[in-house]
């Protein structure tokens, strides 16, 4: 008794002791204001935690961004975040894809799969255009845009390639795109430097209307007929990511412009 007594009167010392200090958890409030969270610039709170949601998939299925949050997208794709953000997707994949090797979990065909836009390519001249995904995509235009062929490479996945490459990995791109743009997709990854891929797959006319986690789920099945071993799969979407089979190990990159089921 005498120890349940000191125990309860040094929780009370400390209930005490804080009484009067600033709480930790506070009432969250549906759309978060200046004054409910003592911050100048509730925009940008707002559409921190709106960007956060998007990268859970808590957000679902959405059509643009939030007006509000225009300015912070921009921000954040032409700042330092989103590289950091890509850099670190880039060396956890590293370290997961060295190490899988050396355990030989990849077998005789260890495979990576990389989707094209914004994994490997990025877009961010055709949405700096349109308003960073303030507006609904516009299939006409982007496809316009995709025959140039002139999308720069990011950085961070370019060196993940190019380092997986010579671990010895069988590379294959899995794309969204259509087949028709196959000769435009390739002219843009040369030209973006990357090499020697083992496969580009893109959609074919069989593939029209499939969602994108019914078409790339039964493209990762295949590869798997033939014998490849995918060990991981790098994408901007969890429609490249989700579905069976899926990859061992799955690498999402950030992208809060668009979203695609």
């Amino acid at each position: 008794m005498r120890r349940i007594l000191l125990v309860l009167a040094a929780a009370a010392a400390v209930v005490v002791a804080v009484a009067g200090a600033e709480p930790v958890l506070r009432q969250v409030t549906d759309v978060p204001t200046a004054v409910s969270w003592g911050v100048s610039d509730a925009d940008a709170l707002f559409c921190d935690s709106w960007r956060l949601s998007v990268e859970t998939a808590n957000a679902g299925p959405w059509r643009t961004v939030p007006a509000r949050c225009g300015a912070s997208v921009r921000a954040y794709m032409e700042g330092e975040r989103y590289a950091s953000d890509s850099a670190v997707a880039a060396a956890e994949s590293l370290a997961f894809a060295a190490q899988a090797l050396a355990s030989g979990e990849g077998g005789a065909m260890p495979a990576w799969v990389f989707d094209v836009d914004e994994t490997l390519l990025s877009n961010a001249p055709y949405y700096a255009v349109s308003g960073w995904g303030l507006q609904e995509f516009n299939e006409t235009s982007f496809d316009a845009w995709v025959d140039v062929a002139k999308a720069p490479a990011l950085p961070s996945s370019l060196k993940l390639y190019n380092e997986l490459q010579g671990l010895g990995f069988h590379i294959i791109l899995l794309t969204g795109r259509s087949e028709l743009q196959r000769n435009a997709t390739e002219d843009n990854l040369l030209f973006a430097g990357y090499n020697s891929w083992e496969k580009l797959i893109l959609r074919r006319i069989s593939d029209i209307g499939k969602t994108a986690v019914q078409y790339k789920s039964e493209r990762r099945a295949a590869m798997e007929a033939e014998g490849f071993k995918i060990l991981g799969n790098s994408g901007d979407q969890w429609s490249d990511l989700i579905g069976l089979p899926m990859a061992t190990r799955s690498f999402k990159l950030p992208n809060p412009m668009y979203f695609i089921s």
